[in-house]
């Protein structure tokens, strides 16, 4: 989070609001499932990659070589998991890397493009920003719009809704702090809601944030911000997403925080939480699945489409065989086995685009399988930049043609 580390009891006061709310929630949840009809779930999967290449532990800079060097492994990891691991629609499983705004190179955004255009990852928006002093509006403006403008137009990632307009980007916020949530460190900016919504924000993927003060008391749902986009802290509660409701962007995505009680230390109960993250410390299993799962983050009156955001640090070495390596491999290929043995429920790989592309086709009221809406609204630049570009060609021949009278 920042420099500070704070201790139990700060970290105790901090989760409070969200804690006091938890059995709620939980009572909610077990009322909405137990009057829900039977049936198949739908499992939407989508890891959100805090993609950062130039970690090393000790926030000292890493040599741009060795930069590349690391995503050029990244890279072939990448492929190899997604040729190997295949969901029910046939779609590879891969990750949706939210890079880091402020640690952009050309070299490391060109062969992320390339693992996007073959089927491997899309590309997002991740800033960390002020983290020495307060960062202001105009400068975190300004940040955003040359980050996007360069995604876009020389990288040909990010999105468009019905494929016009402005380029769009989901959003994850370095240090947890969206909107300034974390009492002024690491953010600065009380309106950033505000910003991410003037300049193309559709969804905002950076909660849970657990243990930190960050952390808002909303958990386990995808919703719409109540708070004035222009007042600090404007997600910390707001109302659920449901069909026939037209939200406000950037919508909040949130994934899985629930309790783990099959720890036994001892003999003894001793509950963790599970939120969602991909680590070595926190391995997969069918029986954490479930836990996802029954975090039953979904669209109202859309309840069998079942919403799983994970999240990990991409470049943490210890990390990487649980985030895309054998470990994650084997996970998900006995997941898949046990999907086709039951018949209880189909998993779908899905970027950041495709499931919010599913969430907004949920709101208006659509069925069926969730992976015919991966484009619903949502159109990737990278498909339609060939269009644009016979467009573009068509457009100058005919120019030249009319030019010489022909």
């Amino acid at each position: 989070m920042s420099a500070s580390n704070p201790g139990l009891m700060t970290k105790l006061a901090w989760s409070l609001p969200w804690l006091s709310r938890y059995p709620f929630w939980r009572a909610g949840e077990l009322m909405r499932r137990l009057s829900a009809a039977d049936g198949k779930r739908h499992l939407i999967i989508t890891v959100a990659n805090h993609f950062e290449p130039s970690w090393d532990g000790c926030n000292q800079p890493v040599d741009l070589s060795v930069q590349i060097r690391r995503l050029d492994d990244w890279c072939e990891k990448a492929r190899r998991i997604g040729q190997a691991v295949l969901d029910s629609d046939g779609t590879p499983f891969r990750h949706t890397n939210f890079y880091p705004a402020e640690q952009y190179h050309r070299p490391l955004l060109e062969r992320l493009a390339e693992l996007q255009r073959d089927g491997f990852g899309e590309v997002e928006i991740h800033l960390h920003h002020g983290v020495e002093r307060p960062d202001t509006e105009a400068n975190l403006r300004r940040t955003i719009e040359d980050f996007r403008n360069t995604l876009a137009y020389e990288h040909q990632c990010l999105s468009r809704m019905d494929g016009e307009g402005q380029p769009m980007y989901a959003f994850v916020h370095g240090n947890w702090a969206l909107a300034n949530s974390a009492g002024g460190e690491c953010c600065g900016v009380d309106s950033e809601m505000q910003t991410l919504e003037e300049t193309g924000c559709y969804a905002d993927f950076t909660l849970p944030s657990v243990p930190y003060q960050t952390q808002v008391p909303r958990i386990n749902a995808i919703y719409e911000c109540a708070g004035a986009f222009d007042k600090a802290v404007s997600h910390r509660t707001g109302p659920r997403l449901k069909a026939g409701s037209e939200p406000r962007l950037p919508i909040i995505f949130t994934g899985p925080l629930v309790f783990d009680w099959s720890r036994r230390v001892k003999g003894m109960v001793v509950p963790r939480l599970d939120d969602g993250v991909l680590a070595f410390n926190h391995p997969m299993d069918l029986k954490r699945l479930d836990r996802w799962a029954n975090a039953h983050i979904s669209i109202g009156g859309r309840e069998d489409w079942i919403f799983i955001k994970l999240y990990c640090h991409g470049f943490f070495p210890h990390d990487q065989e649980t985030v895309i390596g054998d470990r994650c491999r084997r996970f998900f290929e006995e997941a898949l086995e046990e999907s086709a043995r039951t018949g209880e429920y189909e998993i779908h790989f899905a970027t950041a685009r495709e499931a919010s592309n599913m969430a907004l086709a949920a709101i208006d009221g659509r069925g069926g399988e969730p992976g015919l809406y991966r484009d619903y609204r949502l159109q990737s630049i990278m498909q339609e930049a060939p269009a644009r570009a016979v467009e573009f060609v068509s457009t100058e021949m005919v120019a030249e043609v009319v030019g010489k009278g022909i």
